[in-house]
């Protein structure tokens, strides 16, 4: 059940950050909290979740970066 729910939320901040990429750093903050819930619990992450993580640290390092 927690799994699911953490699933959930990381779904949630993938949409949220489709509609406002202006809010990448934080965003990407939040994902690494619940991939760390994850990782906490044993389980091993799904490959959407890391690629979704390597995609969110490019773009974030991209904006801090350019």
């Amino acid at each position: 059940m927690a799994f699911e729910r953490l699933r959930a939320a990381i779904l949630m901040l993938a949409e949220e950050w489709e509609a406002k990429p202006e809010d990448d750093h934080e965003l990407h903050l939040q994902l690494q909290e619940k991939l760390a819930e994850i990782r906490a619990m044993g389980m091993p992450l799904p490959d959407d979740l890391v690629e979704l993580e390597k995609k969110l640290e490019r773009d974030v390092e991209g904006v801090t970066e350019g």
